[in-house]
């Protein structure tokens, strides 16, 4: 019976100069969380998004303390519920643009209790 590789000795392509290096540890939280006092992880639950590849089930790394930038995929919240949306501002108002042909944007004012909770910094995926 044979033993099974070692993930080092996987090859997809030609071989990496980079395997010299195999092991230093790569610590995701360096490299992904600029503020750990305001980043959140969330899954996301749903299709509204699908389009921008976006998808049931992915992670996303959230941080509450960016500004949110006009078509930045945003976290809001809007009369009591969460959204996962692309933010865009219209100056007096706001709206909220799925991915998905089969919603609608939804457009917040002054009437509606709205904030935008977080910025998407990264999305993860499942392959």
């Amino acid at each position: 019976m044979s033993k099974e590789p070692e993930l080092a000795q996987i090859h997809a392509g030609f071989p990496s100069p980079a395997e010299d290096f195999m092991d230093v540890a790569l610590d995701l939280n360096k490299e992904l969380v600029r503020n750990p006092s305001s980043t959140f992880f969330a899954r996301v639950k749903g299709d509204s998004m699908i389009e921008d590849g976006v998808c049931d089930g992915d992670m996303l790394i959230i941080d509450k303390s960016a500004e949110p930038a006009d078509g930045c995929l945003a976290v809001c919240f809007v009369d009591g519920e969460f959204t996962l949306k692309r933010y865009r501002n219209m100056g007096s108002y706001a709206l909220l643009i799925p991915a998905n042909k089969e919603y609608k944007p939804i457009r917040v004012d002054a009437d509606n209790q709205f904030a935008v909770w977080g910025v998407v910094k990264y999305l993860i995926k499942k392959v």
